[in-house]
């Protein structure tokens, strides 16, 4: 009678965090754009020095469990803010479910740590007389970053969106702007006539080169687009809002809100409601009616008329 022999079972090796993180992000980053990739990098560099610093002890992707991380996000709840503490959640919760899905952990425990609520900070709406004069001073003081500012104010963009542009992405015999938008790879908005004319001569520029630059409109900025947007961020600071004495709550997406809120407005006197924002969402670029409803709520910029004879009538 043969009698069984005995195999002993060999342990896989575990992978080391710093192993599992960057086979993680390998996998993820043909998912996601260059922005994106680079917020997940520095998301997980922080989190490993963090580790490194706190745990020096924790060698496996094993050891990162619940209660590390949750230690690690209170920690960044406590020098920042909630919003900040939930995106580093959301990305080292999806660069663990890569792990858990390739069976390197065999749990993605983030999924247990709740999401906080975070009140988004809003940027707020200028007054006109406070437009009217920021774009005064920018005529004489600084005419790059009023036209900046003026495709955010005519075209309806949003910072990032101007700082994508290409001289190729202006085509003015159809006076339209192709742009990557903020969720969809490519969208085609016309250019207004009143933006166009602070337009110089593009015909002898190249195609390739950047629109905005820091001196010039068209030439090479060979720099991250989040360096691009902070670059922008700065100046606006540092011409406008130190100028003028404005607080945080203004800054460049305020002029997006600013004439949004106008041209709703000034449509509203003409249409219905419905008509007006049918109108609207095709100069935008929302998605969807719900969603450009939602962003006029926020931004206030539908307001009832005066409702005083139904006070009266309560008396």
């Amino acid at each position: 009678m043969l009698v069984p022999i005995e195999v002993e079972q060999v342990k896989e090796p575990v992978m080391t965090y710093r192993d599992a993180f960057a086979f993680g992000l390998k996998q993820k980053e043909k998912l996601i754009n260059e922005t994106t990739k680079r917020s997940f990098e520095n998301r997980l560099k922080n989190f490993t020095k963090w580790v490194e610093q706190t745990h020096p002890n924790i060698v496996g992707i094993d050891e990162i469990n619940k209660k590390v991380i949750s230690h690690f996000l209170s920690d960044i709840l406590e020098r920042t803010s909630p919003r900040n503490r939930n995106n580093y959640r959301a990305d080292l919760s999806s660069i663990m479910q890569v792990l858990f899905d390739n069976d390197i952990i065999n749990s993605n425990v983030i999924k247990q740590i709740p999401v906080l609520k975070a009140i988004p900070k809003r940027n707020k709406t200028y007054t006109q007389d406070k437009q009217e004069e920021i774009f005064e001073y920018l005529e004489r003081e600084d005419k790059n970053l009023l036209l900046f500012i003026k495709f955010i104010s005519y075209n309806f963009l949003r910072p990032i969106e101007v700082c994508r542009l290409k001289v190729g992405d202006i085509d003015l015999k159809t006076k339209t702007v192709k742009f990557k938008a903020k969720n969809s790879p490519m969208k085609t908005k016309i250019i207004p006539d009143l933006l166009i004319k602070e337009f110089p001569d593009l015909s002898k520029l190249n195609k390739k080169d950047s629109f905005f630059t820091p001196e010039v409109i068209g030439g090479e900025w060979d720099t991250a687009l989040e360096n691009k947007r902070d670059y922008y961020t700065k100046r606006f600071k540092r011409v406008v809002k130190d100028h003028f004495g404005l607080g945080a709550e203004y800054g460049l997406y305020s002029f997006r809100h600013t004439y949004i809120t106008k041209l709703y407005r000034h449509l509203a006197k003409e249409s219905s409601p419905f008509a007006a924002k049918s109108k609207l969402m095709l100069i935008t670029g929302h998605s969807s009616m719900s969603a450009l409803e939602k962003y006029l709520r926020d931004i206030d910029a539908e307001l009832p008329e005066d409702y005083s004879h139904m006070l009266e009538s309560l008396k």
